[in-house]
C-alpha cells in the first residue's frame, strides 16, 4: 500500500458520513402504502412491505452478479406494473419512489459533530463523496440537511455511473471527475470489499472504518470512526 499523502480525501456516504438502517420495513411506509392504495392497489400493508423487499431483494441479486447498479425509478416501475396489472404512469412510479424514499430516510442519523470535522478536513484537502444509492437526489438531499454540500468537490453515486462499488469504473469515474491520479487519493469508508479493497486495486491508500478488528487490514489504516480519520492521516504525513 502506497504512503499516505493525499491532497483529496474521498468518503462513503451510508455508515460512514451517516449513520443509517439498511432494512426495507422497519423504517414504518405508511405513507407510501397509502399512495399505493390510492393508485388502486387492494394490499394490506404487510403484503406491501413483503413484497416490496422481496422485489428489492430480487434487484439485488442481479447487482451482485457483476456491479451494475439500478435505480429506485426501476424498481418501482416493477412493483407498480405488478401490483396495479398496468404499465404505470411515469408520474406515478415518482411520486412513489419520491414518498418511499422520503419514509426510508427517516432512518438516517447524522453523527455528532461531522459537520465540524468535514469542514475541518476542507480547509486542509479536496473531499468528494462516492457511494452507492439508487437514488439520485438522496445523498445530495442528506448533504444539504447537514450544511456540508458546499465542501465536496463531487459526488459521484452508483445509480449515475452505473456501476456500484467495488466496481473499478465508480473509482475511474471520481479520481476523472477530480482531475486527480490514484496515488494522490486516500478513501474512506466501512465496507472491506467496496470501501478498501476495491479503493486500493485502484491504487488509493485505504481506510475501513472497523472498531472490532473484524478484516484484516494494516493497523494504521484501520479506523474506529470516521473521526479518527485526520489523525491517521497525519500520522503519516
Amino acid at each position: 500500500m502506497p504512503d499516505i499523502h493525499p491532497t483529496h480525501l474521498l468518503f462513503d456516504f451510508f455508515g460512514t458520513l451517516v449513520h443509517y438502517s439498511e432494512s426495507r420495513t422497519e423504517q414504518g411506509y405508511h405513507a407510501s402504502h397509502a399512495m399505493l392504495r390510492r393508485f388502486g392497489a387492494d394490499l394490506s400493508y404487510t403484503e406491501f412491505l413483503a413484497r416490496w423487499a422481496a422485489l428489492c431483494a430480487d434487484f439485488d441479486r442481479r447487482s451482485d452478479v457483476d456491479d451494475h447498479e439500478f435505480s429506485m425509478v426501476e424498481v418501482g416501475t416493477e412493483f407498480l406494473a405488478a401490483t396495479l396489472g398496468t404499465t404505470p404512469a411515469r408520474a406515478d412510479v415518482e411520486a412513489f419512489v419520491e414518498e418511499y424514499v422520503r419514509e426510508w430516510s427517516t432512518g438516517v442519523r447524522y453523527p455528532d459533530g461531522i459537520a465540524d470535522l468535514i469542514r475541518g478536513l476542507a480547509g486542509r484537502y479536496r473531499l468528494a463523496v462516492v457511494t452507492n444509492t439508487y437514488h439520485p437526489p438522496l445523498v445530495p438531499g442528506h448533504l444539504a440537511a447537514m450544511g456540508i454540500e458546499d465542501c465536496f468537490d463531487a459526488v459521484i453515486m452508483s445509480v449515475e455511473v452505473g456501476w456500484r462499488k467495488p466496481h473499478p469504473s465508480i473509482y475511474d469515474t471520481a479520481l476523472s471527475a477530480l482531475g486527480v491520479t490514484a496515488g494522490a487519493a486516500a478513501f474512506v469508508g466501512d465496507t472491506y470489499a467496496a470501501d478498501f479493497e476495491g479503493p486500493s486495486r485502484a491504487g488509493m491508500t485505504a481506510f475501513l472504518i472497523d472498531p472490532h478488528n473484524i478484516h484484516r487490514v494494516p493497523a494504521k489504516h484501520r479506523l474506529g470512526s470516521v473521526f479518527d480519520l485526520p489523525y491517521a492521516v497525519r500520522s503519516d504525513n
